[in-house]
């Protein structure tokens, strides 16, 4: 078994070294999304980072970031992360953050920002939950009708992860030991099982009024499955998260934590959010398996 010491990430220079990536992130995405080589080339010769984790001297994982600007304040915009699909689920995504919040540092970064399909609970729970992450802003359809492998058939709407750079500090352990009974409960999404074996919303909950500090919604435990079988199911997943999350947010609430449960005949996982306290400043979604 693959163990994540085992992987070695640095940054990447060379155009050898960028070609390699450029085919990884075709093999992951499709050709016609990969990025060329000579724009990431120019990246990193101007305050932009690319990262290889590599395994036996083989790339299995990049990281693509370049400089941000708001108007305001510089920031390192996290642009994609991928993994090959033969060593996903290993630790080698979150090795990746780490090691980019490392060289965001050493570039002079404070803030890194990147976007994700809200409704990919693995990238979630390391988005949130493990590093720490916090998201105060939704997009709807963030890049318009995308055709690649992973993508294609639903609007891609993304959350705006902010992370500061300098920050350690771990999530707290107040839902490590939370009866999951008492989570679905509350979830402002109920769900059922359908023929297919899979989770199908069934109705919501309303919004949690002022004086509550909490709110706990479900999505999917794997959407890409639901993704790849029932196509329909996975719109309706999308549009009801969306009017969620969407409302959540103008209201003030931004998602702070993620619960991952392990119970076989519960297919969802829950987004935890919280009343916002401050605002940081402000992106292709990120594939961190």
């Amino acid at each position: 078994m693959l163990k994540t010491e085992e992987i070695e990430v640095r940054p990447l220079h060379t155009i050898q070294e960028l070609e390699d990536v450029r085919k990884l992130e075709a093999n992951i995405w499709g050709e016609y999304d990969s990025t060329p080589t000579h724009q990431t080339a120019t990246v990193v010769k101007n305050g932009g980072l690319i990262l290889g984790a590599y395994c036996d001297r083989q790339l299995v994982g990049f990281q693509y970031s370049f400089p941000g600007f708001n108007g305001q304040s510089v920031y390192l915009c996290s642009h994609t992360l991928g993994i090959d699909k033969m060593f996903r689920n290993k630790g080698i995504g979150e090795k990746l953050k780490q090691a980019q919040r490392k060289e965001a540092i050493k570039l002079g970064y404070s803030l890194i920002t990147w976007t994700y399909d809200p409704l990919e609970s693995i990238n979630a729970y390391l988005n949130i939950a493990k590093l720490g992450g916090v998201c105060t802003t939704y997009i709807e359809n963030c890049y318009g009708e995308m055709e690649d492998f992973l993508n294609s058939g639903i609007p891609s709407d993304r959350f705006l992860v902010e992370w500061p750079a300098h920050q350690k500090e771990a999530k707290s352990d107040r839902w490590k030991e939370t009866d999951m009974k008492f989570v679905l409960n509350k979830s402002l999404i109920q769900w059922e099982t359908n023929k297919e074996g899979l989770p199908v919303p069934s109705f919501t909950l309303p919004l949690p009024e002022q004086e509550y500090d909490t709110a706990l919604i479900a999505i999917p435990k794997d959407f890409r499955t639901i993704r790849e079988n029932n196509m329909e199911l996975a719109r309706e997943w999308r549009m009801i998260t969306r009017n969620i999350f969407s409302k959540l947010m103008q209201k003030g609430w931004q998602a702070t934590d993620f619960i991952k449960n392990s119970e076989k005949d519960m297919l969802v996982q829950f987004y935890v959010f919280s009343k916002k306290q401050q605002t940081v400043t402000r992106e292709k979604g990120e594939l961190a398996k």
